[in-house]
């Protein structure tokens, strides 16, 4: 049963753990019982020591990250996401709490909650916290516009002219879907279940497109992660031009569940060598975009597809496409798309898209002299997103229980 307000849900969690035979209560307690002793530092305000922990401190845990969201600004919030994720972080017992049917029910109900709450004109208070925060040269870029919610603000439009479309009538030139962190997960997809990502570690191409068709297409290519950060824009467009030929967004159901979340963030290389698998069960769209091949000489080269496919993480409980994107299958008629026009949003939270090429297609990034490959940032933003302090230390001596 979905909870209308924060104290519903409180006592569902609290009721949920009392029964002691619940499925709820025996994945909780195991994953707390499987917890290890952490290697990172105790005095992060990233980190939360779960261990001990029963029905009624994560009950209270859930309050507490649910009033934050009255209070402070939003990009702090990834804080609660990432003390959430030691209850899972390299503890199977921990991925099987919140993957599993109950767990999972009461994750999504919590993410809906917060969904009504961003949404909710008094959330739209904020809104000039998170403005401040991004200063006037970010916001520059910006339209202005309805933003009296703070998923109104979340999901603001760029400026027209604030993003240039690189070569728009050369098809053979792949641009960025948004404004993101990319990294290359694999140049060589293995056939359906499994392809490899690193050691030990498998996704299936053929599950992230929930069994197209046009998943086989992509045997033997290459596929690259598009990261977003929560202040960053929100909206994703179109790598390529040419038609969408197929396309759904209402995937999976999961929405926590990623197995060293602060791995993501503190690798040194954000998002680079990272598991990628369970992003098959996360709540996700596609769309398949048939686009033509150029050889050296700009000539036609045949046909061939790229995927798009935006992956909602953790808090993130839409992921939304335009019409006329939104459902096309092989019954209904391919739909044209411009290198750059707008395929579609998400709401709150954190997201990636996943791009997939064809074999010997796109074989590495590569840019051109003069293009932007990054920002020098301030060390305090760099520090709420990209901080490396939760990571071990050679020697450290984890804290006590």
């Amino acid at each position: 049963m979905t909870s209308q307000n924060i104290k519903e849900f409180r006592e569902k969690v609290e009721r949920l753990y009392a029964d002691e035979g619940g499925d709820f209560r025996q994945k909780f307690d195991a994953a707390i019982r499987g917890l290890t002793p952490p290697t990172v530092y105790p005095d992060s305000d990233v980190y939360k020591d779960w261990r001990g922990a029963d029905g009624k401190d994560l009950a209270e845990f859930f309050v507490e990250w649910y009033d934050w969201g009255w209070k402070q600004p939003i990009s702090d919030g990834l804080k609660y996401i990432r003390r959430f994720s030691w209850i899972s972080y390299e503890n199977a017992a921990g991925l099987a709490f919140v993957t599993s049917e109950s767990g999972r029910d009461v994750l999504a109900d919590f993410t809906q909650l917060q969904g009504r709450q961003m949404d909710s004109e008094d959330s739209g208070k904020l809104v000039q916290q998170w403005i401040d925060e991004l200063g006037p040269k970010r916001m520059a870029d910006f339209k202005e516009g309805d933003w009296s919610t703070l998923n109104k603000f979340f999901i603001r439009e760029l400026r027209t002219g604030a993003r240039t479309i690189d070569h728009p009538e050369d098809p053979s030139v792949v641009t960025a879907p948004t404004d993101c962190i990319i990294n290359m997960i694999v140049d060589n997809l293995a056939p359906d279940t499994p392809l490899p990502i690193k050691a030990a570690v498998t996704m299936s191409v053929g599950r992230l497109l929930d069994g197209s068709e046009y998943a086989e297409r992509f045997i033997g290519g290459t596929a690259v992660s598009c990261i977003l950060m929560p202040d960053t824009y929100h909206r994703y467009h179109a790598p390529v031009g040419g038609e969408v030929v197929e396309s759904r967004d209402d995937i999976g159901g999961v929405y926590y569940g990623i197995r060293d979340f602060p791995d993501l963030l503190n690798k040194g290389n954000v998002g680079y060598g990272y598991d990628y698998s369970l992003f098959e069960d996360f709540r996700r769209g596609y769309a398949i975009i048939k686009t033509p091949y150029l050889d050296h000489n700009g000539h036609p080269d045949g046909e061939g597809y790229v995927g798009l496919v935006p992956v909602g993480l953790n808090s993130i409980g839409s992921v939304r496409f335009r019409d006329p994107f939104r459902r096309i299958t092989a019954e209904s008629a391919p739909v044209k798309v411009k290198k750059g026009d707008e395929i579609g949003y998400f709401q709150y939270g954190g997201s990636l898209n996943i791009l997939l090429f064809e074999e010997k297609r796109f074989p590495a990034l590569q840019l051109l002299l003069g293009q932007r490959i990054g920002v020098l940032q301030e060390v305090a933003h760099t520090e709420r997103y990209i901080d490396r302090y939760v990571r071990p230390l050679p020697g450290r001596v984890s804290p006590t229980a």
